[in-house]
């Protein structure tokens, strides 16, 4: 019997966050569940913070449907499988503290814990289930890439917001006769800049899936020109990379050790230099950043939100705890976070783009790829 459940949000900041933890307690108060936030996700867990979460009068969860961010905070870079510890003569080692999480849980009186979050949190969530936690995981990521779903919450609005820059930056490019760059998120998936770019009527998006030659899209650019349009619209992913190269990395957090540290970004502004000298047009960048993250959620994020909150807490009452909440051919559903994990089974394992993940990325059959192509979107090759 469900009595008391935790939600913890964990990764990078997303619009949705709020609306998933409002059906999540929603639903609970139907079956008189009583829900708990835990702070600033995982370290929450090791540091025993919780806060109520109701929707009675000046209760917590009231009013946050459209409220940006997470009202209960969320933790990056905190893989308790694998914990950044600051011994007290300033050396730093990596430790396996989930036991005295799962210690902390017991004495709490969680009968569930529901991880709202993307790869990492999904791998570490599947981690505490094979240690007896009752966990539940919900899919979130603007990139969305998480295993299993076909979308994410958060990433609808990502997408609006890129598209809405690129109206803008079209039309400063067409004034000025420029070539207008927009740096977009998408560290190994480019779902973000594929959908963006046709929404928006770019000229070009470079994905990470599609290793891009500089020269192509030049000649595309060329081409325009010949046709009297004397600008071009290009969207990069972040995780974008030319043939045989690799990703722009700006630089590492702690060295890149304990989880995927590696900080992208920077490709725009090389693309717009190289563009420039290839074509002769001026080239700007311009890199959305956390603009994308941001903010009030869409209308869909809004109601995905909410399916995907209910639905956890309807897989909750079921007792059917290992699992993810997914949308399967168009329809909720749940998957095992085994399935979701893959073959990166190993307890505290560094999540990310490794050969063990099983993040989701475009595939060259999916439709957003051949509708690109039909309208004459340059993917780099």
């Amino acid at each position: 019997m469900i009595k008391k459940v935790g939600i913890l949000a964990s990764g990078g900041d997303v619009s949705g966050f709020n609306a998933v933890i409002r059906a999540i307690v929603k639903t609970a108060e139907n079956h008189d569940v009583e829900c708990y936030g835990i702070v600033d996700g995982y370290n929450g867990l090791l540091k025993k913070e919780y806060e109520k979460l109701t929707t009675a009068a000046n209760g917590e969860a009231i009013g946050i449907l459209a409220k940006g961010g997470s009202i209960i905070g969320s933790s990056i870079n905190s893989n308790l499988f694998n914990y950044k510890v600051v011994k007290e003569d300033g050396t730093v080692e990596y430790q396996d503290v989930s036991d005295k999480a799962i210690q902390n849980i017991k004495e709490f009186g969680f009968d569930c814990i529901f991880t709202l979050g993307g790869d990492g949190t999904q791998k570490s969530a599947r981690d505490f289930s094979t240690k007896g936690v009752n966990v539940i995981g919900v899919p979130k990521t603007i990139d969305n890439d998480v295993a299993c779903t076909e979308i994410t919450f958060g990433y609808n609005t990502a997408v609006s917001v890129a598209m809405e820059a690129l109206d803008r930056l079209h039309t400063t490019g067409e004034t000025h006769h420029r070539i207008m760059v927009l740096e977009v998120m998408g560290r190994y998936a480019g779902w973000i800049a594929l959908e963006s770019a046709i929404a928006g009527g770019a000229d070009v998006a470079l994905i990470p899936e599609i290793p891009y030659d500089i020269h192509r899209v030049a000649e595309k650019i060329k081409n325009r020109q010949k046709r009297g349009k004397n600008f071009s619209v290009v969207v990069v992913a972040e995780g974008a990379k030319p043939i045989n190269g690799e990703i722009t990395v700006m630089g590492t957090r702690n060295n890149g050790t304990g989880v995927d540290n590696t900080h992208l970004g920077g490709i725009g502004q090389i693309i717009a230099q190289q563009l420039e000298e290839l074509t002769g047009l001026e080239s700007r960048n311009t890199t959305l950043g956390y603009m994308q993250r941001g903010g009030t959620p869409t209308a869909f994020d809004r109601v995905l939100s909410t399916k995907y909150g209910a639905k956890a807490m309807e897989l909750a009452l079921e007792g059917k705890f290992g699992t993810l909440t997914v949308i399967k051919n168009g329809k909720l559903d749940s998957v095992s976070l085994e399935e979701v994990v893959g073959k990166n089974t190993k307890i505290g394992a560094v999540s990310g783009n490794t050969q063990e993940s099983n993040i989701r990325k475009v595939t060259m059959d999916h439709d957003l790829v051949k509708t690109a192509r039909d309208i004459g979107i340059n993917l780099g090759d």
